[in-house]
C-alpha cells in the first residue's frame, strides 16, 4: 500500500473513531427521553455499524487495526 493510502485510512480511522466518541458522549449527556438522546442514539448506532464493518473488512485483508487506529475501539463495548 502507498504511503498515501496508509496515511489516509490512519487519519480517517482516527476521526471517524474521534466523531463516534464525541457522540456517545453527547448521547450520554443528554436528558433520557429527550429528541437530542434519541437522535445521538441513532447517530452512535450507524458509527457502531461503520466501525465494525471497518473492523472486519480490514482482518480480511490482513490489514492491521493499528494501521487504521482502530486498534483500541471495540464496538459493542464502546459504542452502545
Amino acid at each position: 500500500m502507498s504511503d498515501m493510502y496508509r496515511n489516509y485510512l490512519f487519519d480517517l480511522g482516527y476521526e471517524i473513531k474521534r466523531y463516534a466518541l464525541e457522540v456517545r458522549r453527547e448521547r450520554d449527556a443528554a436528558p433520557k427521553d429527550s429528541e437530542e438522546r434519541a437522535f445521538n442514539s441513532g447517530q452512535l448506532l450507524a458509527f457502531h455499524r461503520i466501525v465494525s464493518l471497518m473492523q472486519q473488512q480490514a482482518e480480511a485483508f490482513g490489514i492491521p487495526l493499528a494501521d487504521l487506529r482502530f486498534d483500541d475501539v471495540v464496538p459493542d463495548r464502546d459504542l452502545t
